[in-house]
């Protein structure tokens, strides 16, 4: 699940990322947006058909939605503002959790109570959720990295790395694409910094 309570954090772009490069990997993939906005749905319409297949909720009248027979991984876009009862009934359909966030006030502000409601439930849960913390729009560098790293310590979450703001992830959108179907001389340098999300989705 990706997920973070403010809007504009991020979430479509790491879903769409995240299982454009499982689909590469040979997985059978299934994006789930289960925000109103239907982002990723959407961006699923303008995915090129000779790229690696990328599926959706299978939706039946009068049935749940449900992963098309031999999905191997979900990845669910979820909406701004999830909490309460459904946050909780998502969370138990999950393995892993992937929270971008952005290193301003506001939004650090904003995710703070969400990280506690995820943590509450994590103590309560017959089994382990992992929570990875994506740093997004931030060079590493600058004072406001440190500030979002200091307060990912208090809450005891590390960051697992951090995304430049770079226009490649508006450009490949807006044509059905993610960084891993652009060339190397284009997306080398998010290629890299998306290795710790790689690797931390390969053992989830």
């Amino acid at each position: 699940m990706v997920a973070n309570p403010k809007g504009g954090s991020g979430k479509s772009t790491l879903a769409t990322n995240l299982a454009g490069w499982l689909a590469r990997q040979g997985r059978h993939v299934m994006l789930g947006d289960i925000d109103r906005q239907q982002s990723s749905r959407e961006w699923l319409r303008l995915r090129p058909p000779a790229l690696p297949r990328i599926d959706t909720w299978e939706i039946e009248p009068d049935k749940p939605a449900r992963p098309p027979n031999g999905t191997t991984h979900a990845i669910l876009d979820t909406p701004a503002g999830m909490h309460g009862k459904k946050l909780t009934h998502v969370l138990k359909a999950v393995d892993a959790v992937l929270v971008p966030l952005q290193p301003s006030l506001f939004d650090i502000l904003a995710t703070r109570h969400f990280l506690d409601a995820l943590a509450e439930e994590k103590e309560i849960r017959n089994h382990e959720t992992f929570v990875a913390i994506v740093g997004n729009r931030v060079d590493a560098r600058t004072r406001a990295a440190g500030e979002l790293e200091r307060f990912l310590g208090d809450v005891g979450l590390p960051v697992l790395t951090y995304l430049r703001d770079t226009q490649n992830y508006v450009q490949a959108a807006a044509h059905g694409l993610t960084i891993f179907d652009l060339p190397a001389f284009r997306a080398a340098q998010d290629w890299e910094q998306w290795q710790p999300i790689l690797d931390w989705a390969d053992g989830a």
